[in-house]
């Protein structure tokens, strides 16, 4: 088991205040501020080009800010920058690594960097192939791996000195579906153990494995909650499944319930007409549907509700995204 990690007395493992971050012709990050607990797992969300990538490369050090403040680990990134970056475990989109160099060789080089050595050295870089699943390809060089391969190379690097914070920006890009859910599983094991701060595009991920949002568009803050919050607060609208037998007139009488959006008439099966009813955010209209059945005398075998999820949050909170 790894040590517990020691946290500097700052409560919050990352504090940004009043961030911004200006190109020539653009501004990509606009006064963000947003803070993290030491421990928390933290979905980073954004369409293309909100400033979730710009942000985090400030947090790691690798850009400087137009102006705001940034901490990690109680340390600002500007004027603290080592001790912050020895605080965090960076694992970039497009993750730089040495093509030419072996697997553990590359390992063993940058686990050295970050101040191991001898049998400690030798036992993380085994700890690390083994829970990214690369002991397999530990002789092979980089060059020759698979996208998803390097992008597992590049998150071993990340978490091999167990930095108390981790910033991954789109670690399952270029996974396939059984590679996603090995990278999921290896953040769970983690949770309990280390903060993390995950840019991903793949909101079921984030559903299953972070206990915040941070939803940011055009550089600033559209939302920080948990995703089953974000979900209740937000005005997005959900969907009924049924399926029903009566007259010819069942999607006419349907749309004739108050709070129902829209009809859309399905294949039957054996009689049963299959339908699927948009609603109106917050309603439930169920026992509505149940009342005019009865009067009309269909007959009901199936009325299921979907309720929303943080994709459908995601698409209202950045609808006017280009």
């Amino acid at each position: 088991m790894p040590e517990k990690l020691r946290f500097a007395g700052d409560p919050r493992m990352i504090e940004v205040t009043n961030l911004t971050k200006q190109y020539v012709g653009r501004t990509a990050v606009n006064g963000l501020s947003f803070r993290v607990a030491p421990g928390e797992v933290v979905g980073f969300l954004g369409p293309n080009g909100a400033g979730k990538s710009t942000t985090m490369r400030i947090l790691a050090g690798f850009l400087p800010a137009t102006s705001g403040s940034a901490k990690v680990n109680g340390f600002d990134v500007f004027h603290q920058s080592i001790e912050a970056r020895r605080s965090l475990g960076y694992m970039p989109e497009n993750a730089p690594l040495y093509l030419d160099m072996r697997v553990k060789e590359y390992l063993h080089f940058r686990g050295a960097l970050k101040g191991l050595s001898g049998r400690e050295l030798r036992k993380r870089v085994g700890d690390v192939m083994e829970a990214c699943a690369l002991s397999d390809v530990r002789r092979k060089i980089i060059g020759n791996l698979s996208k998803g391969y390097r992008q597992r190379v590049a998150l071993a690097d990340a978490i091999i000195n167990r930095p108390p914070l981790l910033l991954l920006d789109e670690p399952t890009n270029g996974l396939d579906p059984n590679q996603i859910r090995h990278v999921r599983d290896l953040l769970l094991t983690y949770k309990t153990r280390q903060t993390i701060l995950l840019s991903t595009h793949i909101l079921s991920e984030v559903e299953q494995t972070c206990d915040r949002v941070l939803l940011i568009h055009n550089g600033q803050l559209r939302a920080d909650d948990t995703p089953r919050n974000l979900v209740k607060k937000l005005r997005v609208s959900s969907d009924l499944r049924m399926e029903l037998k009566g007259g010819d007139d069942i999607a006419e009488e349907l749309n004739k319930i108050t709070g129902v959006r829209k009809v859309t008439e399905r294949n039957s099966i054996e009689g049963w007409k299959r339908f699927t009813v948009r609603v109106e955010a917050r309603t439930d209209i169920r026992t509505l549907i149940s009342e005019v059945a009865m009067l009309k005398k269909w007959q009901i075998r199936e009325i299921h509700r979907e309720l929303p999820s943080l994709e459908d949050v995601f698409v209202e909170l950045t609808a006017n995204a280009v």
